[in-house]
């Protein structure tokens, strides 16, 4: 009886810890609540303050397959150079339909290993898609319509060799393929050499009798130079590390070097012309899995890239070489999002690549355009602008860094400079500024300009095509036969095929289908009030529109000789598919 007793008595404790738990839990829940545009309740918790590995990218994506898995799922679309997975996580209400039947945006980043925070603003679309469908209509109805696909980083080895070895904000940009970079015929013998083991590659100055350089008396961390009638304190050695070739120069034959952005097979042109190019077009494994997934992907009409740094919304061309390939129809399109961009993003500029920063040949950029006719972006990350909200573009400058880094980071930017002996220079010093710093977002940058530059590309894909049958109208022509015409209408921005996708014939065209009714005659009308019209005389009730251009809508006719309960259907690879029933 004693021990049935204490049974029931450590039930009953138990009962009312769980009870004084879920009363915790509640308290918990009223004590906090929803900030306006920001998931209340997350299923994945994801802290978006701070830097993952490629790793702690992957956990995160799995997790928030695992916790939506009728939103989201993730597959390895290839190998990198390591053999690392590539992978991509794919966003949408499956129970609305295939993710393959539907308009898509690809989003990826980090192509160049340094660039990093591209990673954390791919990932958090696909987080905030997720964790905001229940509660917005809005995200509700762009998954039942869209689809995304998303790579947060098509680098890996190289994002960890960022992080967990030593390197500045620069090294690497490439993968991880060593090469011969100082044309001695030697490989990978001049790496970084990270003297006082802090996982920074920062500067080295040393004191010299003629040195153009003094340390600031109100800020001992900056150096000024002085005047050109004054001599100075200190000379500066460049890169901290050593000359381990002896050929005179310091970390000269690391990783790389190479540039992913240069491995596309669009306008490519080898290493002589386009320093950073290869051996030839995907040459790369990571970017050959990316060109094999979208060429197996037609439904990809948006495409959004995230680099760092300056604060540029960027389309094509690369190269002025290209110009023409950009239409004025598909330039109109670029504006109108663009510009809404530099809205959503203050400070950011939209600008053309050749025109307003540099020539890029073999760019992932025009990839996407001038091969699958995708409208694609590519955003520069991080702008100086929003340290201070002033200036307004640009990369920024070192007394800005400085001030940044007394003001909101409190000095833990920056290495503070101290002594070394150095096996080849004698007594040296060695400091800078951190790898994380200048070209990537101090943490409490980061969610806000994630958020900023998800928005542009969620607009983006918002105005992907969206097709719908209306205005189906009949007219009985005597005899047992009648017209049925049909109006199909794009009511997004963007057409079904860009006029590069027209040029080439890149994509098939758009069907119209009408089932139910025997078909005589099938016609796309073109000038219905000049009773113009285009007779398909194949499989007509099976009519092939050539575009569906954005904000407008192509009409179709049949001649029937029977049919009360027909339906009207339309396929579009990067349209999707609508239908209309009797």
């Amino acid at each position: 009886m004693k021990i049935m007793k204490t049974r029931k008595a450590i039930v009953a404790l138990a009962l009312g810890a769980l009870s004084l738990g879920a009363l915790d839990a509640n308290a918990q829940h009223e004590n906090y609540f929803r900030a306006i545009g920001t998931p209340h309740k997350p299923k994945v918790e994801i802290s978006f303050n701070r830097y993952y590995s490629s790793e702690g990218l992957w956990d995160l994506m799995k997790k928030i397959a695992a916790a939506h898995p009728d939103l989201a799922k993730v597959e390895s679309i290839g190998k990198s150079v390591q053999g690392r997975d590539i992978l991509t996580i794919t966003i949408t209400d499956f129970s609305t339909g295939k993710d393959t039947d539907k308009p898509a945006m690809w989003i990826d980043g980090n192509i160049h290993s340094n660039e990093i925070q591209g990673g954390e603003f791919s990932l958090y679309v696909a987080w905030y898609l997720t964790e905001m469908y229940a509660d917005n209509d809005f995200i509700k109805q762009l998954l039942k319509e869209k689809t995304f696909y998303i790579t947060p980083t098509i680098n890996p080895d190289a994002r960890n060799n960022f992080f967990k070895e030593p390197n500045n904000a620069n090294t690497p940009r490439s993968g991880m393929l060593v090469l011969d970079n100082d044309g001695d015929g030697l490989a990978g013998e001049d790496m970084m050499d990270d003297l006082d083991g802090d996982g920074n590659i920062t500067m080295m100055i040393r004191k010299s009798p003629t040195g153009r350089f003094i340390k600031d008396p109100l800020d001992s961390r900056r150096l000024m130079m002085v005047g050109p009638d004054q001599v100075g304190e200190y000379e500066m050695l460049g890169q901290e590390g050593i000359d381990n070739d002896g050929d005179g120069e310091v970390n000269d034959d690391g990783i790389g070097y190479y540039d992913p952005n240069r491995d596309w097979g669009w306008n490519w042109q080898p290493d002589y012309i386009q320093r950073g190019a290869l051996r030839y077009p995907f040459t790369l494994p990571e970017n050959r899995a990316i060109m094999e997934f979208v060429m197996k992907h037609p439904n990809i009409a948006g495409a959004q890239s995230f680099h760092n740094s300056g604060g540029m919304i960027l389309r094509g061309p690369g190269a002025e070489e290209d110009v023409n390939t950009y239409t004025r129809e598909d330039i109109r399109i670029y504006d109108a999002i663009g510009k809404v961009g530099q809205e959503m993003i203050p400070g950011y500029r939209y600008i053309t690549v050749y025109k307003d920063l540099y020539t890029v040949f073999g760019g992932e950029l025009d990839w996407f355009y001038g091969n699958r006719g995708v409208f694609t972006y590519s955003n520069e990350l991080m702008n100086p602008y929003l340290y201070f909200h002033k200036d307004g573009g640009g990369r920024g400058n070192q007394d800005e860094q400085f001030r940044v880094d007394q003001l909101l980071t409190f000095g833990d930017a920056f290495v503070n400079w101290k002594e070394y002996e150095h096996p080849q220079f004698g007594t040296v010093e060695i400091g800078g500024f951190k790898k994380t710093f200048g070209r990537a977002h101090p943490g409490f940058l980061l969610e806000q300009d994630a958020h900023r530059n998800a928005a542009f590309t969620i607009f983006h894909a918002y105005h992907t095509p969206k097709l719908s049958v209306m205005n189906v109208e009949e007219e009985d022509l005597g005899g047992g036969l009648k017209a049925i015409t049909a109006t199909i209408f794009n009511e997004r921005m963007m057409p079904t095929h860009a006029s590069q996708d027209l040029k080439y014939k890149i994509e098939r065209p758009d069907y119209v289908t009408i089932s139910g009714a025997k078909v005589v005659a099938g016609f796309v009308v073109e000038d219905e009030d000049r009773n113009k019209f285009k007779e398909q005389k194949s499989s007509p009730e099976k009519i092939a529109v050539e575009n569906i251009p954005g904000m407008s809508a192509v009409k179709v006719k049949w001649i029937v000789s029977s049919g009360s309960n027909y339906s009207i259907s339309v396929n579009s690879a990067k349209g999707g598919k609508a239908t209309w029933k009797k």
